[in-house]
């Protein structure tokens, strides 16, 4: 099956399910999906054979992990992953001894996203923080593309699309900026763009800042009800608010089978910013979001509670 295909195979069911798909983030509480990597300061400590060496195991074990998380999620009926940021540590580092054994797994990473794709499997990624496009600092911003460049680069090779069906979610960064980020947002390669959404978060931009920002680039926004509570204060995620922004999201998605939305919830408070190791409360509306990453400290412990949760109100 095609990534074309998927897509539309999987905007289908979604038309035919009667609750939303939940999604699990990069690993898992136990060991069974849990990735390697290696830090810029001990790799520099390296010679060049040596470097060649520690990545080539890095990358070959991670590729695999991928692969395990993929028999992780068929295994519990999960239609949603979330890869980690980290899964090819420093691929773009100077020397490119990262990136041309990047290169030299090509064929490996294309089988692994045609797994993904027959077993029904949405990708998505999350990139770091430091991705900032509406720094002030033109490097900020230049190491910011560069690093999306990169991930998109890896997910070209897992043959996602380039669509929001395969997104590349970051926040909006420094405040006060929404014009600045529409304006880097215009001239990002179309390997970027085409995949790339923004989040609402609890400090810098509000949802309607980021809303307004995301229909002016033209991406969509993806929608977390818990950093919305925090930034407004809010004593119930039920709160007219958390509706509102929940559909106006949706108006930017050019599919809106494709809506994805996170949960969370305060792990000592409703709005303690800390994740709870389960999800207990959440918008009603989300009963109507095609997929939804479920953002808890036990990762799939939460999928199984939260699906557990509404089949006993079913």
């Amino acid at each position: 099956m095609t990534a074309i295909q998927l897509e539309s195979a999987s905007a289908q069911s979604k038309h035919e399910a009667t609750l939303p798909e939940l999604g699990l983030v990069c690993i898992t509480v136990s060991q069974e999906v849990r990735f390697r990597t290696i830090t810029r300061t001990r790799y520099l400590q390296f010679d060049q054979k040596e470097r060649k060496k520690a990545l080539k195991s890095i990358y070959e074990d991670n590729l695999q992990r991928l692969n395990s998380a993929l028999t992780f999620c068929e295994k519990h009926s999960i239609k949603l992953y979330r890869m980690t940021s980290n899964l090819f540590p420093l691929c773009d580092i100077e020397d490119r001894i990262g990136e041309n054994l990047l290169e030299s797994m090509s064929a490996d990473l294309a089988k692994i996203g045609e797994r993904a794709a027959k077993l029904g499997i949405r990708m998505v990624l999350h990139p770091d923080q430091f991705v900032v496009l509406s720094s002030e600092k033109p490097q900020v911003v230049e190491n910011s593309i560069n690093i999306l460049q990169t991930h998109a680069r890896i997910m070209d090779m897992l043959g996602l699309p380039r669509s929001s069906w395969a997104l590349m979610n970051i926040h909006g960064g420094k405040s006060g900026r929404g014009k600045e980020l529409i304006e880097v947002i215009s001239q990002l390669p179309e390997n970027i763009k085409s995949r790339l959404t923004l989040e609402n978060d609890e400090n810098a931009y509000s949802t309607s800042e980021l809303l307004e920002v995301c229909q002016n680039a033209g991406i969509p926004l993806v929608f977390d009800a818990h950093h919305h509570i925090c930034h407004e204060k809010l004593d119930s995620y039920d709160d007219e608010s958390v509706t509102e922004m929940f559909y106006a999201a949706r108006e930017t998605w050019d599919n809106p089978d494709y809506q994805l939305v996170h949960i969370s919830n305060g792990k000592d408070a409703f709005k303690d910013r800390k994740h709870s190791d389960l999800i207990t409360d959440m918008p009603s509306c989300y009963r109507e979001a095609p997929w939804i990453e479920v953002e808890a400290k036990t990762k799939e412990e939460a999928i199984a509670h939260l699906r557990d949760w509404w089949e006993g109100e079913t």
